[in-house]
């Protein structure tokens, strides 16, 4: 069956660095564009960024841009989110998630868009 699978949280400090990755079986990665949503506490989630199946197309949240980067190797199964300049208004829990489609617009970051999710990881920012 379809598994998304993210690693890489943590706790980290101002200005510090991390790279989420979500590890994904039981389709075809190269059919499908994947998102990054996350959730904050108390806060509903919020699409961060998605990447089109040749990863021709890239989208983000105005509030990541400039900092994360989405990047997927369809050879491994597997989709990044390299997250720098991280800030603790990012502290959440981080989601990857499974597109119905192949391509990444600009509109493409509403959870309607995606039918099968993982179970998060932990993001902390703090001193």
């Amino acid at each position: 069956q379809v598994q998304l699978v993210e690693s890489g949280g943590g706790l980290v400090q101002p200005g510090g660095s991390l790279r989420l990755s979500c590890a994904a079986s039981g389709f075809i990665l190269n059919d499908y564009a994947v998102g990054w949503f996350r959730q904050a506490p108390g806060k509903g989630r919020e699409g961060v960024s998605c990447i089109s199946t040749t990863a021709g197309s890239t989208n983000y949240a105005n509030s990541v841009k400039g900092r994360f980067t989405i990047s997927r190797d369809n050879v491994k199964n597997t989709v990044y989110l390299e997250m720098n300049s991280l800030k603790p208004e990012d502290t959440a829990v981080y989601y990857c998630a499974k597109s119905r489609y192949s391509n990444c617009p600009a509109y493409a970051l509403s959870s309607s868009r995606y039918d099968y999710w993982g179970q998060g990881t932990q993001v902390t920012v703090s001193s």
